[in-house]
């Protein structure tokens, strides 16, 4: 897959099935949209294409982000497409509806086809719309795919629905939402230390300030570590029974028989089940026997 981080003309002079949006998290919505592309380009003849944007660092949409843009390179490229355009939005964001399809999707990316959800904007101001595509869209000879909204539980998937299910906790619908486990990648940072004084080895992860946080307490994960997966124990929280800092916030994860160092490394750690809150215990051996119970739940869960 080529990616494109600037408004520059694709090599593809026989056309391209363009999926547009910002597709955070590429839940089973996003999907439908970039997989409509991918079908239409493989029976016509033309590029799969995807069309987003980026933005700085701590600027989201509508809430924290939900997905790395190296973790979104790789998923979007394992679903078929070729080129993926992402751009500054202020490259774009003042061009009239009207501009944005004759000089973008149509000068730049040759477009042939676009394909989107049924509440995708367009334009300064976001005054394009579905409807507006329906009328420009035949004036260029280009066809237009709209997926429906995806739905889960008979409401529709969003980005904002999958933040809430994370805050909660509920891991489950938001796997299911997502269409994969939720993941975590961060670099693996020095910590206190204190899982090797009790025995318990973890990797620390931090989240940037700009990603949704899932709730605070103890998950069952596992962790992918040079290829190989290994069921784990998280805890995210502010640690209270050893910490008095509550802003200081961390991912820790155990991982029953592995052993050695990843500092600097990212490795993938999935989220599969909240198992209870973060608490303070009154003993580190309180403490111990909870990451013990966590661990052999992870492993029994993965059985």
């Amino acid at each position: 897959m080529q990616i494109f981080s600037h408004l520059e003309p694709l090599p593809d002079s026989a056309g391209c099935a363009v999926a547009m949006g910002f597709f955070d998290g590429l839940h089973i919505g996003h999907r439908a949209v970039i997989g409509s592309a991918v079908e239409w380009a493989a029976v016509h003849g033309a590029a799969p294409a995807v069309f987003t944007f980026s933005l700085p660092r701590r600027n989201t949409l509508k809430g924290g982000r939900l997905l790395d843009t190296a973790e979104k390179h790789k998923t979007v490229e394992k679903l078929g497409v070729a080129y993926y355009t992402a751009p500054k939005f202020s490259e774009f964001r003042d061009l009239s509806p009207e501009a944005f399809v004759s000089d973008v999707l149509i000068g730049k990316l040759h477009a042939k086809a676009l394909c989107c959800g049924e509440n995708f904007t367009f334009g300064a101001k976001a005054a394009g719309n579905v409807e507006m595509l329906q009328k420009l869209c035949p004036q260029y000879g280009v066809a237009l795919l709209v997926a429906p909204t995806a739905m889960f539980e008979e409401k529709p998937v969003s980005s904002t629905r999958i933040r809430m299910a994370l805050a909660g906790g509920d891991v489950p619908v938001v796997n299911a939402m997502l269409g994969q486990p939720y993941a975590v990648r961060f670099p693996v940072q020095h910590g206190a230390g204190l899982g090797h004084t009790l025995g318990f080895p973890t990797i620390n992860q931090v989240f940037p300030k700009e990603y949704q946080l899932p709730r605070f307490g103890i998950y069952i994960t596992r962790t992918c570590i040079g290829g190989v997966w290994y069921p784990s124990a998280t805890g995210l929280g502010t640690r209270p029974t050893v910490n008095d800092d509550a802003t200081k916030v961390t991912c820790e994860t155990f991982i029953p028989g592995f052993s050695g160092s990843l500092y600097g490394e990212r490795p993938q750690v999935e989220f599969y089940a909240y198992l209870s809150p973060s608490r303070k215990f009154d003993t580190l051996d309180e403490l111990k026997a909870c990451i013990r119970d966590a661990a052999a739940q992870a492993k029994a869960y993965f059985a």
